[in-house]
C-alpha cells in the first residue's frame, strides 16, 4: 500500500526546504542540461486515506526533527 501526505513538493522546493530548516544559505546550481527526471512524483494514498489514515506531521516539522537529531548523533560521536 503507498503511504503519502497527498502534498507534492519539487526538487528544487525540497531542497530550499531543507536549506531554510538548517539554516544554509548557499546558492543552488542544477545542471538544466540534463534530463530532469520524472515531472511528477505525487504518490496516491487514497485506499489508506479512505481508511481514515492522515500524516500526522509536516515535512517541514518532521525534517528539523531528523536534522536535530543527526546534529545530536554527529555531536555525540568521538573525534577522531
Amino acid at each position: 500500500m503507498n503511504v503519502g501526505s497527498g502534498q507534492e513538493i519539487s526538487v528544487l522546493g525540497l531542497h530550499q526546504l531543507v536549506a531554510e530548516v538548517c539554516g544554509w544559505q548557499g546558492e543552488f546550481d542544477f545542471d538544466r542540461s540534463k534530463p530532469d527526471g520524472t515531472p511528477r512524483k505525487l504518490m496516491d494514498s487514497s485506499r489508506l486515506t479512505a481508511l481514515g489514515w492522515r500524516p500526522r506531521i509536516e515535512l517541514r516539522d518532521g525534517l528539523r526533527q531528523m536534522i536535530d537529531i543527526y546534529g545530536s548523533t554527529i555531536a555525540a560521536q568521538p573525534a577522531s
